[in-house]
């Protein structure tokens, strides 16, 4: 079966170097906030091109604590997309604000600007631009909202590292990025990670304390804060993805490339790239007709394709909240993404291509 994502594709063709990092940590005996989490932060915000890298726990983490250094809290509204992973959307409920839904672009399937438009309010605190897929939002619309509103622009960035808007690096347009290294992202931990990258020196300097129990460096409380540290491992074993993000990426390109050639004509609606955008492919995500049968023929000729995401969040029972999001729950029915990571051989996506091919009862293209 070929996987629709692979994590240890990230690991086979760098593990001496993982090893070795892995190793150097453990003989280390620092193995919280030591030199390889200061490191990995610095390596990291030159690579984005920012002042401050904060590492964390995870990717949901660092949404909370972007919110919380910006004082969002109960009373207020933060806009989200339905259309995103539910951790976007739990990350504005544990702070205690309203998640405010909006629909989505039917081409790029991220947040629709006139939508958000309509949705501010005077309890309006922050936009949340998720950048899927591996694409970047509208930040050029969103960015010109915020602006209007007086409101803060959050990227989450999980699904996006080494993408880029208008050339510069996502997670450093808005006032604050946040990221995710769960192990399928493009650039995985071996666990969990997260990390809040932050121009301003008051806010990083706050998320600095939040991330630990709101300590001073005399370990005194000045506010409540959380345990969420990334570890010496997962940053050792970071740094070394670092080094190889940008050709990871790039074969990810390739991969997309082929694929978009070899699926030109048959029914399936293929992911358009922005032309402000550089997108990085953290999934390859077609719209087709009768999805549900094409994800259960493509099972059976040997191709796991997913699903992202079949249920929207605001008809979750968590989140439902009775709004309609035509677009979003449109798309929720007809998307599909098929196999794609470093690792990824031409012969295995040959193998999809020819699947969905007898699924539509054509030929693919060579």
């Amino acid at each position: 079966m070929i996987p629709c994502a692979f994590p240890k594709a990230q690991f086979l063709p760098h593990q001496d170097e993982i090893v070795d990092a892995v190793r150097s940590v453990l003989n280390s005996g620092r193995y919280i906030l030591g030199d390889e989490v200061a490191r990995f932060e610095a390596e990291f915000a030159q690579y984005l091109g920012i002042e401050q890298i904060i590492g964390c726990g995870s990717g949901t983490d660092a949404l909370i604590l972007a919110m919380r250094a910006m004082d969002v809290r109960r009373g207020d509204e933060v806009i989200v997309p339905s259309h995103t992973a539910s951790a976007t959307v739990a990350a504005v409920a544990l702070t205690g604000a309203t998640p405010v839904f909006v629909d989505i672009e039917p081409n790029y399937y991220t947040l629709d600007v006139g939508g958000v438009a309509a949705a501010c309010t005077g309890r309006t605190k922050a936009i949340i631009a998720v950048h899927l897929y591996g694409q970047s939002a509208d930040l050029d619309g969103l960015l010109a909202i915020a602006a209007k509103q007086g409101i803060r622009l959050i990227e989450d960035c999980a699904q996006a590292t080494g993408a880029t808007h208008r050339a510069r690096k996502l997670g450093t347009v808005g006032d604050i990025g946040c990221f995710s290294f769960y192990p399928t992202k493009n650039m995985g931990a071996i666990g969990d990670g997260g990390a809040v990258a932050c121009r301003d020196p008051a806010l990083a300097a706050r998320i600095h304390r939040l991330r630990q129990y709101g300590w001073d460096d005399k370990q005194v409380s000045r506010e409540l804060g959380m345990n969420s540290r990334l570890d010496e491992l997962q940053a050792a074993i970071l740094r070394v993805k670092l080094r190889h993000l940008d050709a990871d990426n790039a074969k990810r390109r390739e991969q997309a490339d082929r694929y978009r050639k070899a699926l030109s004509g048959m029914p399936a609606k293929l992911p358009p790239e922005r032309d402000s955008a550089r997108h990085v492919y953290h999934l390859f995500v077609i719209r087709a007709p009768e999805r549900d049968s094409l994800v259960q023929h493509l099972s059976q000729k040997g191709v796991a394709a997913g699903i992202h995401y079949p249920t929207p969040t605001h008809l979750m029972p968590a989140f439902r909240n009775g709004s309609r999001l035509p677009v979003t729950e449109q798309i929720a029915n007809e998307i599909i993404s098929l196999p794609l990571y470093p690792g990824l051989d031409a012969r295995s996506q040959a193998q999809v291509v020819s699947a969905i091919a007898s699924f539509f009862g054509g030929r693919p293209k060579r």
